[in-house]
């Protein structure tokens, strides 16, 4: 499921975890093969979700599988091959205002998962940034089978890492993006006006202009 779109540079939805959720924070550690999470919390009932650095060498392949299909086309990758993907990263990596993430549920990737600071993006010029904002984006993993509550717990978890370090969460979903806007809508979220982030033209990017909505969610 994808919730945003224009993924490496652009802002996505989070949520709330549901109500009843029972969740605590556990002590940070290696996760094989993935290294060690900078955040984690175990949902009773659901597993134990880890937010754990994006390495552009190793995890190119598996994030390029998830935003080349159709159902990430918000993404806006859908014609990136895997060395495009893992170039795009790497020069994610390089900065200190924008950073990705997967999260791990007990182990197994479902969600790539980005921050940026929202005064060293284009966001900032269609909204008055605050001290204390952080812009997201989101990319779920395709999933087998759907399974009721998994995108609330995974949000959830998200979203509580966001607003441990930070007072709101800013996002700016495709406008066109009926579904995403709803869920921000349902999930607590301050859905705001529509704007148009202006086009970015970069040696190391090019992103289009987008017709967006921008949400808050504070703490």
């Amino acid at each position: 499921m994808t919730l945003d779109s224009n993924g490496p540079a652009a802002s996505a939805e989070a949520a709330g975890a549901p109500a009843g959720a029972a969740s605590h924070e556990t002590a940070s550690h290696e996760t094989p093969a993935y290294g060690t999470a900078v955040y984690e919390r175990t949902v009773d009932g659901f597993g134990t979700v880890r937010v754990v650095p994006l390495d552009p060498d190793r995890d190119a392949p598996l994030v390029h599988s998830w935003v080349c299909e159709e159902r990430a086309r918000f993404w806006g990758m859908r014609d990136a091959s895997v060395q495009d993907v893992r170039d795009v990263y790497a020069h994610l990596d390089s900065l200190t205002t924008h950073h990705a993430f997967l999260a791990l549920r007990d182990g197994v990737p479902v969600a790539l998962f980005q921050t940026y600071a929202p005064e060293a993006d284009r966001v900032s010029e269609c909204y008055e940034v605050r001290p204390g904002d952080i812009g997201v984006h989101l990319l779920l993993a395709p999933a087998a089978a759907p399974e009721p509550g998994f995108t609330g717990h995974v949000l959830g978890v998200l979203t509580a890492y966001c607003l441990s370090t930070h007072e709101r969460i800013v996002v700016e979903p495709d406008a066109a993006n009926d579904k995403a806007v709803a869920l921000l809508a349902r999930s607590g979220f301050e859905v705001g006006p529509e704007v148009v982030l202006p086009e970015v033209v970069l040696p190391e990017v090019h992103l289009p202009a987008k017709r967006a909505r921008l949400a808050f969610l504070s703490r």
